[in-house]
């Protein structure tokens, strides 16, 4: 059992998810002020980024969808990519 799971069973699916929201919030709030007030808060931005990650790893196994959400990642980043090109082409990017 990796740390995430032992997570998910030692604290629970709904508080772990709430957590997943809290995290979310916390790193909104950091862009917000990165961007806003222009600080200078790179620390928090990398710490507030680590933590979603790990709660968002939580919810994937929470609900079983870690294989799905690659898929539909790859899916869409190869969307992303195609816009890209377009994008380039339409403004003379090399």
């Amino acid at each position: 059992m990796n740390t995430f799971e032992r997570a998910l069973k030692a604290w629970g699916k709904e508080p772990q998810m709430l957590q997943v929201i809290e995290e979310m919030s916390e790193l909104t709030k950091e862009i917000l002020k990165n961007i806003n007030r222009k600080k200078d808060n790179i620390n928090e931005l990398i710490e507030e980024t680590a933590d979603v990650e790990i709660m968002l790893e939580q919810l994937k196994i929470c609900y079983n969808i870690a294989d799905a959400v690659t898929k539909y990642k790859t899916e869409k980043l190869k969307k992303i990519d195609q816009r890209l090109d377009e994008w380039e082409r339409k403004n003379n990017v090399a």
